[in-house]
């Protein structure tokens, strides 16, 4: 069903942001394989051109297109919608997946940490949320979609310290997604958002996080049993594969049942 649900995405452009590794990367896949034009943005484009060749080898109907882009920089997010419509007409699905979590607590935390925070889970989601929806509107595309990669940590504070910082942001996505979805319904369009919010998802944020201490990050995963990067792919195929009448909202709470 969700194969045929997803036809109507042939040959259309898709943004993930963060595709380099982990979730992008899994969901950029994905995307191919739906037959997606999928450009996929990161500071090194390496780890892209790869999985784009491994796509085009395996043969999948749609293609990847790597992207060099730093999202704390807004002239270069705005110069990658300006190349993206003219090479590819504009962006029909956005996913801002990008983010990342320094260890920087609100008592002692060094403020440069935080700021690349804000910058890039804050400011280049509400960025490439813009440039999107005028990619959208100025093409009348009605039913894009513009997805938010958020975290169990924008829905309560964890007592960590590490991570209270990046849950504010992570707060800040729950609000934007849902001024999104209300801004997108005042605007009378069927231009849908989502935000999705997983658990802990076994990828490699956990070792940026913990950059100076690879044991405390691996034990992260190890004690529990973890999210696959390919289990949020699946989570954004379901939001997209949703009949045009149907806006999934959040998808909230993703994580396996016996951590749950």
């Amino acid at each position: 069903a969700v194969a045929g649900a997803m036809e109507r995405w042939t040959g259309r452009v898709a943004l993930v942001t963060g595709a380099s590794v982990g979730i992008g990367a899994a969901v950029a896949r994905a995307l191919v394989q739906h037959g997606m034009k999928v450009v996929g943005c990161a500071r090194s484009v390496d780890k892209i051109e790869k999985l784009a060749a491994e796509c085009q080898s395996a043969g999948y109907p749609g293609t990847l297109i790597p992207y060099k882009c730093d999202l704390s920089n807004e002239e270069e997010i705005l110069s990658m919608f300006s190349a993206i419509k003219t090479l590819h007409q504009g962006v029909d699905v956005c996913i801002n997946n990008a983010g990342l979590a320094r260890p920087e607590p609100l008592l002692s935390g060094k403020t440069e940490g935080w700021r690349t925070m804000i910058d890039v889970n804050v400011m280049a989601v509400s960025i490439c949320t813009r440039e999107a929806y005028q990619s959208m509107k100025e093409r009348n595309i009605d039913d894009g979609h513009i997805i938010n990669i958020n975290s169990m940590n924008g829905h309560s504070v964890v007592p960590q310290s590490v991570v209270h910082f990046y849950s504010a942001t992570k707060y800040a996505v729950t609000a934007l997604t849902e001024g999104l979805r209300q801004e997108l319904r005042e605007a009378k369009t069927h231009i849908r958002a989502t935000c999705i919010s997983p658990g802990l998802v076994e990828t490699g944020f956990a070792f940026k996080l913990h950059d100076n201490d690879p044991e405390r990050a691996a034990a992260t995963y190890e004690s529990i049993r973890c999210l696959k990067a390919e289990d949020m792919a699946n989570a954004v195929i379901y939001v997209l594969s949703a009949p045009p009448h149907v806006q999934v909202g959040c998808v909230g709470g993703l994580q396996d049942p016996a951590v749950g």
